[in-house]
């Protein structure tokens, strides 16, 4: 039966020369991804964050994985994509390399930890500028780049090819209630709720330019970011244990995502905020005790 034919299903999760950016990518969960991204076949995988040296280190741990494509190899661009001069720093870096991206992983983020009677209004604006307005700033200007690699994978006919993909890194924060308390994140859950409502408006306007925009909203991850809300929270072991898979998340589940969402196994998918927090979201119902941390 015709229907049972699928179009080259070996290459449906393929990312065979493709070009990726990740913001945020020298750990933590935007590792994950940049691994995931050259693992799959991508010829090039830009990898940014503030610290120079920190680049660094991760694109020798990338460039050192033993299944890369041949040529496959990660870049360091370290900018400081908090500031329009940062994000005008690394599109110009990736300029001298490219003239196209097919991929955009806007993973770059900040959070704060605070009382809400001695939370700072520096702290506030701090992550709000991170993870939402530079977000929007680094989508703005890598879309004629993305744009690009869109019109570069029609074929020759005029038939429309691949769409460029970007992905926001968001949190499951931002779909419900995030850390209250002692050390209260109100400024990183607001910021994630913003900016899966961006990717939705960003998705609609895109989408005829041919960019998908999507999010992934993480749950607890151990990372650097996370690891003092685990500890306050009781240790990973019981924030496991209150998860109805028994479990925290992985890099793998990071990776799949991701790699699914850029192949073209997610090419019809736009404007959707992907949980990966293995249901946990959906038990945080239950009223708080003063000082208890959730993500």
């Amino acid at each position: 039966m015709a229907e049972a034919q699928l179009h080259d299903f070996p290459s449906l999760f393929s990312l065979k020369g493709k070009v990726a950016v990740v913001t945020g990518g020298s750990r933590g969960l935007g590792l994950h991804a940049a691994s995931a991204f050259l693992q799959a076949g991508a010829s090039t995988v830009f990898i940014s964050s503030r610290k120079a040296s920190a680049c660094d280190e991760a694109v020798a741990a990338l460039n050192a994985l033993p299944n890369l494509a041949p040529g496959a190899r990660a870049i360091a661009v370290p900018a400081d994509s908090s500031t329009q001069a940062g994000v005008d720093d690394l599109l110009a870096q990736v300029r001298r390399h490219t003239d196209k991206v097919d991929i955009l992983f806007a993973n770059a983020g900040a959070t704060w930890g605070e009382a809400f009677d001695a939370h700072p209004d520096k702290a506030f604006a701090k992550v709000m500028d991170l993870n939402v307005k530079a977000v929007f700033n680094t989508i703005r200007d890598f879309t004629p780049l993305l744009e690009a690699a869109a019109a570069a994978n029609d074929g020759p006919n005029g038939g429309r090819g691949e769409p460029s993909r970007v992905i926001i890194t968001a949190s499951a924060a931002g779909l419900g209630v995030g850390t209250i308390g002692k050390q209260g994140t109100y400024g990183y859950s607001a910021s994630k709720a913003a900016v899966i409502h961006l990717g939705r408006n960003l998705a609609i306007e895109l989408g005829p330019r041919r960019i998908t925009v999507n999010s992934i909203c993480p749950g607890f991850f151990p990372s650097k970011m996370s690891n003092g809300l685990l500890e306050i929270s009781g240790g990973a072991d019981k924030a496991a244990q209150g998860n109805p898979t028994g479990r925290l998340g992985r890099p793998e589940d990071i990776a799949g995502v991701v790699v699914y969402l850029a192949s073209r196994a997610g090419s019809h998918v736009n404007g959707e905020a992907i949980a990966i927090d293995g249901g946990a979201v959906w038990v945080r119902g239950e009223l708080m005790r003063p000082g208890e941390a959730k993500l």
